[in-house]
């Protein structure tokens, strides 16, 4: 068969390949012939060209990682994140801060033809309501500023998994204006539920029935490989117009949501 996804051969990162979407998305692109490199906090099984242990909180371990590697790198892969049962700071400093920092470590290694994509959530989806806040924060300088930033308004920040998906959506949405002029495209992915190891963890602190609203139409939870294509997809050969798109992989909770088929008053329902 055909290249026509544009992987074989070419050098990859994903993060948060320990598990989940990150796994699948990194045994995907084996699959394709791409050059895999690993960065997780947890080490990995799957047999990569290299892996690196990465603490996406701390921005120096951050910039080893990315110093260790090196090199030209074609796309990036921000799959790593945290749940809502971690403290609100940790959580946006992996999901927001670290992915962010990552990013901008990378995208100078990158040239015409890269690709970034990141994992946000329909968890995210004030975002749009929420633009001033999150433009401030995606204003900061680097990983100290934004944390200063997340310190000062945490009323803004509430429980952090919610805004830190705003952050990536929003930032994504921004930043990818500017890197498209270097040729280098930025998307991101909104799920719905997909059954992975952090599932328990959103029953925990939501409620199983408030996730079970989520699903929508198809009436399941997504697996995390049907999460992996959607973004080996965008950072494909076969997406090069396709730049700063939020793009919902949620078997059309969306479409649903929009034209008034979610029951909103279970959404909004509190854990009891």
């Amino acid at each position: 068969m055909a290249d026509v996804l544009g992987y074989v051969g070419k050098r990859v990162i994903v993060t948060g390949c320990f598990s989940g979407m990150g796994e699948a998305t990194a045994r995907l692109l084996l699959d394709l012939g791409a050059e895999v490199h690993g960065f997780d906090y947890k080490d990995t099984s799957l047999k990569l060209t290299s892996f690196t242990n990465v603490d996406l909180r701390d921005p120096a371990s951050i910039d080893a990682s990315v110093a260790k590697l090196g090199g030209k790198v074609d796309a990036l892969f921000n799959c790593a994140g945290l749940p809502h049962t971690f403290p609100a700071l940790e959580v946006m400093k992996v999901n927001f801060l670290g992915t962010r920092h990552l990013t901008e470590q990378v995208l100078p290694l990158m040239s015409e033809g890269g690709a970034v994509v990141s994992i946000a959530s329909n968890g995210g989806l004030g975002w749009s309501r929420n633009i001033p806040a999150n433009m401030e924060l995606i204003a900061t300088p680097g990983f100290a500023g934004g944390l200063d930033w997340c310190e000062r308004n945490a009323d803004k920040v509430g429980g952090g998994y919610a805004f830190s998906k705003e952050n990536i959506i929003v930032w994504t949405q921004f930043t990818a204006a500017q890197t498209i002029k270097r040729g280098i495209r930025l998307n991101c992915t909104l799920p719905g539920p997909t059954q992975t190891p952090m599932m328990k963890d959103f029953h925990e602190a939501s409620g199983k029935d408030m996730v079970d609203s989520m699903m929508g139409p198809i009436g399941r939870y997504s697996t995390p490989e049907e999460q992996a294509a959607p973004l080996v997809l965008l950072n494909s050969d076969l997406a090069k117009m396709i730049n700063g798109v939020v793009l919902p992989v949620d078997g059309g909770f969306m479409g649903a949501l929009a034209t008034g088929q979610v029951d909103l008053s279970r959404m909004m329902a509190k854990k009891g």
